[in-house]
């Protein structure tokens, strides 16, 4: 069946992109892609797919704008509780056997997991020795992440979260609130590196013992998830392990026999 000219100017704008910026969005979803190409139209007020071309061809500022609609962000803290208790209860035992930990949050968007993850850490007496590695696509997603502010509004939500994670704390210890906003204590992120990274076409940086990419690889189409879970296994020391998203899965991709499932249920794997 011939390709809508809806579906030829998609690819040419994301082979245009590719070109000129060396962001490759060639292997991610085609609908999840064509709906946010669709969305971002009237934002950057044009009326074709062509039209867009032309502008983010000539116009860096209208590619950073087109790049906050093909990068949406969403997030929120301690996303998936039952997840973070898992890593809690059965990941953390582990991690505490080594002396030093290198743990890499793949698409930390705009920051949200990255302090789940250092609350956590810290509250089982691990962020002290941890260097945690926050990679996205997306620059301003991760300058967010590095001011650690979130909306106020947010954070009902968020420490409901964060106690059926097994928070041991008060989940308001952590920021200071003013102006509808939520400032998140620095000395969190002390030990994170921020780094621009894709998926798609950048290499592994680091021997790691946990990677982290969740709700990510839904975005992208089979070669490109083999690529990133390729990824993730060569990052991973013996027996390091790996979590993804609730709708992720490894079980029917080339990774899946070098993995095992440490708990199936909540997506946390174990490099064999």
């Amino acid at each position: 069946m011939p390709a809508s000219s809806i579906d030829i100017e998609i690819r040419l704008l994301i082979e245009a992109i590719y070109l000129k910026y060396s962001y490759d969005f060639r292997n991610y979803s085609g609908a999840s892609q064509k709906r946010r190409v669709l969305h971002a139209l009237p934002h950057l007020q044009c009326s074709t797919i062509s039209e867009l071309q032309a502008r983010v061809l000539h116009d860096p500022t209208a590619f950073m704008q087109l790049l906050q609609f093909l990068t949406i962000p969403v997030s929120e803290m301690f996303r998936d509780p039952l997840y973070f208790l898992s890593l809690r209860q059965q990941v953390v035992p582990f991690l505490k056997t080594y002396p030093s930990l290198k743990i890499w949050v793949a698409g930390c968007s705009t920051g949200e997991e990255i302090y789940s993850m250092a609350i956590m850490l810290k509250e089982e007496g691990l962020l002290d020795r941890s260097l945690i590695y926050a990679t996205d696509i997306n620059p301003v997603s991760l300058e967010k992440a590095r001011k650690g502010v979130f909306p106020l509004e947010k954070m009902r939500a968020y420490t409901a979260n964060y106690q059926q994670a097994g928070g041991k704390a008060s989940f308001s210890d952590y920021y200071t609130a003013g102006y509808e906003a939520a400032l998140f204590d620095k000395s969190l992120c002390e030990n994170v590196s921020f780094a621009d990274h894709s998926l798609a076409t950048d290499a592994v940086f680091s021997e790691t013992h946990l990677v982290c990419c969740r709700n990510v690889l839904i975005y992208f189409n089979r070669q490109l998830q083999e690529r990133a879970l390729g990824l993730f296994h060569d990052s991973l020391c013996h027996r390091g392990f790996l979590g993804l998203g609730s709708k992720e899965s490894i079980d029917f991709s080339d990774y899946a026999t070098r993995f095992e499932p440490l708990d199936k249920t909540q997506r946390i794997y174990r490099k064999l």
